[in-house]
């Protein structure tokens, strides 16, 4: 155990430990995809808010446990107007499975993440989907592969990857491998603790051209305006989806005041100008080769 995975929380170390012990896929697959900026693009023309809503049944994070048809809450979520779906895959904590993902994947026609804690290639070809989830913090560990391989793997194969940062230091790794979507988990791996601040923080700092989710911590459609205003082009929501009537909750928050939570909140602003922040960002030495949005 190194340094960097000894500061994980215990529950976090434990997924970790059975991401490394899964086996992969039989056979490499070969993805076509269907295309995440595309969705993203279409659900801003058509004045809703680009939610990619999660089919979570549980988790160490939350109570109890949905025991509801998978497909049909995936269902409810689209019809909801959801952007894109994510679907657990992990089985040992949060009760997810490759064959649910595929049975969803069927039954819909936008695109579908794999939200999983891949750490070696031979994972990848589990089951197809649209985007793969890459976490920069648990790759480069013993027993993991690097990022760079994880994500030029994933991409050969026909995946888009998503790649999850938390800090700046993690964000630039992310944009070295060439990262078109990414996302900034505002929960901490280390304490479990959510803070909206981590996306306002780190979201100046990423180009424009990439697309930019915020993950974890939206429960409000107030939340939704201030991820939206620091310059979230998605959101990952799940929970909040979850506990309830998962097409109402999803219409909730696709379909509220276009204007107020546009990501560009300043009537006349340039594109992009919502994401310069007056924050303090993160003072991590990076590589400021990278041009910010």
């Amino acid at each position: 155990m190194n340094a960097s995975e000894d500061k994980l929380a215990p529950a976090v170390r434990s997924i970790l430990d059975s991401a490394r012990e899964r086996s992969g896929g039989a056979d490499r697959l070969a993805v076509d995809p269907r295309s995440f900026p595309a969705a993203v693009a279409d659900a801003e023309a058509a004045g809703r808010v680009p939610v990619v809503a999660e089919v979570k049944p549980t988790s160490p994070t939350t109570e109890g446990e949905r025991t509801d048809d998978p497909v049909e809450l995936a269902r409810g979520m689209v019809d909801g107007g959801a952007t894109a779906l994510s679907v657990l895959t992990e089985p040992d904590h949060f009760g997810g499975s490759t064959a649910r993902l595929g049975r969803i994947r069927e039954a819909v026609d936008v695109p579908v993440l794999r939200k999983d804690f891949v750490v070696r290639e031979a994972q990848l070809d589990a089951v197809a989907s649209d985007l793969l989830l890459l976490i920069v913090r648990f790759l480069d560990e013993e027993g993991t592969d690097s990022l760079a391989t994880l994500y030029e793997a994933a991409k050969a194969r026909g995946f888009q990857p998503l790649v999850e940062v938390h800090t700046r230091a993690e964000l630039e790794q992310a944009l070295d491998v060439g990262a078109e979507i990414i996302g900034v988990n505002n929960r901490d791996l280390g304490q479990l603790e959510v803070d909206l601040a981590t996306f306002e923080r780190l979201a100046p700092h990423v180009p424009d051209d990439v697309t930019l989710l915020a993950e974890s911590g939206v429960t409000t459609v107030d939340d939704v305006r201030r991820m939206r205003a620091a310059g979230a082009d998605a959101l990952l929501i799940g929970t909040a989806i979850m506990d309830g009537d998962v097409r109402e909750d999803t219409e909730r928050f696709t379909t509220l005041d276009a204007a107020a939570s546009s990501r560009d909140p300043v009537q006349g602003a340039p594109a992009g100008a919502a994401h310069k922040s007056d924050e303090p960002t993160d003072t991590t030495p990076t590589n400021t080769d990278h041009e910010s949005r």
